[in-house]
């Protein structure tokens, strides 16, 4: 079974509570070993892919306001760890992409060459719900290893782009929550159902400018699963 890390969360709690490098690698490399161990508690993977470090995301130039939130300050060894840890484990990496794209392009190759049922995804990241795979949460309080149904990831798509993601700063439809999201999608069985869901509330919120903000909110929050150069890697 192959399993496939995004690791930016790990290596920015590891820079962010770390005064030097060494120290930091050393974090890394327990938040690691417990990633593994706890998942291996609970099935067996003998492939190890880890992802970190792209750059020059493309959606930052699509939305100015993308991530803009973000202002806290990026610890000074946080650069350094992420080099270190593309030449330490091989990590695949790109630019003009996120992490998440290149997860998500690495998950599609892999399902394609060994099955749905043989890739994990491993991440501390929601985004992943929008694919139907194998996810196991990385958060410390979680770490579940979860199967998400087509019809899940379908859903957990157009329900994100209603509530948008705080954590990247998209917000298209303010003021559409959690209970508001579902209650519009409730019924919504078919990929086609949900969109249209979807575009309606989009049509009320911004009529004529409708169709431009939805493509741009979906472009923001849809994962690429067709990067074509990608660095790292054996």
């Amino acid at each position: 079974m192959r399993l496939i890390i995004d690791a930016d969360s790990i290596i920015f709690a590891s820079a962010i509570t770390c005064d030097t490098l060494e120290e930091a690698k050393g974090k890394f490399n327990s938040h690691l070993d417990y990633i593994l161990k706890d998942l291996s508690d609970i099935c067996e993977f003998d492939d190890i892919w880890i992802c970190n470090g792209s750059t020059n995301n493309f959606r930052v130039e699509l939305n100015k306001q993308y991530k803009a939130n973000r202002t806290q300050e990026r610890p000074s060894i946080l650069s350094p760890l992420h080099k270190w840890v593309k030449e330490e484990f091989n990590s695949y990496w790109t630019s003009g992409y996120e992490t998440d794209d290149v997860v998500a392009t690495l998950w599609k190759q892999s399902v394609e060459e060994l099955g749905i049922n043989n890739v994990i995804i491993a991440a501390n990241d929601k985004d992943y719900l929008q694919f139907p795979c194998w996810f196991f949460d990385t958060y410390k309080s979680r770490r579940e290893l979860t199967k998400i149904t087509e019809e899940e990831a379908n859903y957990n798509f157009y329900h994100q782009m209603i509530m948008g993601d705080t954590a990247d700063n998209v917000k298209y439809c303010k003021g559409y929550g959690k209970a508001k999201a579902h209650k519009i999608l409730k019924g919504c069985v078919s990929e086609f159902s949900l969109i249209r869901g979807v575009y309606s509330l989009f049509k009320e919120i911004y009529d004529d400018e409708a169709k431009a903000k939805y493509k741009e909110c979906k472009k923001l929050l849809k994962l690429d699963t067709n990067v074509q150069q990608i660095n790292g890697g054996n």
